[in-house]
């Protein structure tokens, strides 16, 4: 299954990667979010890899993340393998105007086992949140501002 969202930011795109690449501002977007571990290899560079750990509803995820590509302000990616689950995600920078960045997320998501069927029955779910954390960064960005 493959998709793409994307949104408008009303801010520079150098502020918009700024505030897109610290870590520490993961758990402002991704209120699920209980933990970031690095693993291994230079943490945000290509081959490095994280342990992320989410609170969905009633369920606990974890999924480890391995950046594929960082070439900011351009793009950023990575996959996450959770069980069941292989997401590869590519997130794409480009300045509207001045004052304005088009922040567009290109989701790719492979299902094994019980999932499969999930994916299947469900295949809305993912997508729908895929643009609620892509809301949610714009909310965060947008108050932080420049």
């Amino acid at each position: 299954m493959k998709y793409t969202v994307e949104t408008e930011i009303n801010l520079p795109i150098a502020r918009v990667v700024e505030l897109f690449d610290d870590p520490e501002n993961l758990k402002h977007w991704q209120p699920g979010l209980i933990s970031f571990e690095p693993i291994s290899g230079t943490p945000g560079q290509p081959g490095a890899k994280s342990k992320l750990k989410y609170k969905m509803g009633k369920r606990d995820i974890e999924m480890i993340e391995t950046i594929t590509v960082r070439n900011l302000p351009d793009e950023f990616s990575g996959t996450y393998e959770a069980k069941g689950v292989f997401n590869i995600v590519k997130n794409y920078f480009r300045p509207v105007s001045e004052n304005k960045t088009k922040y567009i997320n290109e989701s790719e998501f492979q299902f094994n086992g019980f999932m499969k069927l999930i994916g299947f029955l469900m295949p809305g779910a993912f997508r729908k949140e895929s643009e609620k954390y892509l809301m949610q960064f714009k909310e965060f960005a947008e108050k932080q501002g420049t």
